[in-house]
């Protein structure tokens, strides 16, 4: 079952904005130099809903209140928000009351090596997702350290299996590790640090 450990997105509004966003970065990676498409007319059509965005977007002040209200999931992060083109995104469930997963394919935007994940992509999956696992446990905070271990390529275009399970708390240190696996097979390995405190949110 899938539990409240990120924001639901929605098919409608800014959410249905940002999949088909999703969807041209996608494309536009894809294409490259070798697609026959108007890439000129393409630019231009983008640049107008860029322009219609613009004209109306509030103050930025006013955008990062509304984006830390209430104390719930963020809809705006990297990694699962449904609000940021950027994002997979990935959708965790939880496996104990201190242990978290999700499974994601990515695609080209994502890529390093061929055909395999850039390891600072794979950095910023497992930081989320080591912090996220913490806020499950019931302690989180901010990230002191990250130590990761690339055992092997990870893949692109397969499903990879997303893990992070807090160990310890002692005083105010976070102990947590987690994993990004394909096909059964360690492809990263992190241990992370965290530090219980809590940036104050913009108001």
């Amino acid at each position: 079952m899938t539990l409240d450990l990120h924001a639901e997105g929605r098919a409608c509004g800014v959410d249905g904005a940002v999949a088909a966003a999703r969807r041209v970065i996608d494309a536009l990676v894809r294409s490259g130099d070798l697609s026959d498409a108007d890439m000129s007319g393409i630019a231009d059509r983008l640049n107008a809903v860029a322009d219609d965005l613009e004209a109306t977007a509030p103050p930025r002040r006013d955008r990062l209140v509304d984006m830390w209200r209430g104390d719930g999931n963020t809809r705006h992060d990297p990694v699962t928000g449904p609000e940021n083109p950027i994002a997979p995104p990935l959708e965790y469930t939880a496996v104990d009351s201190r242990t978290i997963e999700a499974t994601v394919t990515l695609g080209l935007p994502y890529q390093g090596p061929p055909s395999s994940v850039h390891g600072g992509v794979s950095a910023l999956l497992l930081d989320h997702t080591l912090g996220v696992a913490n806020g499950w446990a019931g302690t989180s905070g901010v990230t002191a350290g990250l130590t990761l271990r690339y055992h092997r390529l990870t893949p692109l275009f397969r499903p990879l299996t997303i893990t992070a399970r807090q160990l310890s708390v002692d005083g105010r240190k976070i102990r947590t590790v987690g994993a990004i696996r394909a096909d059964g097979e360690d492809c990263v390995t992190a241990e992370g640090l965290f530090i219980a405190a809590y940036p104050p949110r913009p108001r």
